[in-house]
């Protein structure tokens, strides 16, 4: 399906032509339940955030955590067993770094940092934010 959806743009097209709304739905029902609930803040992982456009005027914030290209690739193999040339297309079908770093309101760089760093650069964000993270474990920011 892969080597389909990144060799052939139409049929990727046709598929998040498919995946898409459903995701929206659903995410969008989930929204509602939390801020039903009294959630304060919504964090959405968007893989594809900046080339769906769709989103950018649906949230009030984008946050980009960000590492170095040969961080990427690495992190891409070793969680899905793929080659580095297949990791290489699958990115380069996607924004570049620089074109998510622009669009980014915050960014966190997590990239050669120990977990007590990259527990600081949340922390300070969610303060911007007028939020606490005390009680947040390790596997929580990892999640």
């Amino acid at each position: 399906m892969r080597a389909l959806v990144f060799g052939d743009s139409d049929a990727k097209k046709r598929l998040e032509a498919i995946i898409h709304p459903l995701v929206s739905q659903l995410t969008w029902q989930h929204a509602a339940q939390a801020q039903a609930t009294g959630h304060r803040c919504l964090v959405f992982d968007v893989p594809l955030l900046i080339e769906s456009g769709h989103w950018r005027q649906k949230v009030t914030q984008i946050l980009v955590v960000d590492c170095t290209a040969q961080t990427q690739i690495s992190r891409v193999m070793a969680r899905s067993n793929l080659q580095r040339s297949a990791v290489e297309s699958v990115i380069a079908a996607q924004a570049s770094r620089v074109q998510r770093l622009q669009t980014a309101d915050a960014v966190i760089f997590n990239d050669g940092i120990t977990l007590e760093g990259l527990r600081h650069q949340v922390g300070a964000l969610a303060s911007s934010f007028g939020l606490s993270l005390a009680h947040l474990k390790d596997s929580d920011i990892l999640a």
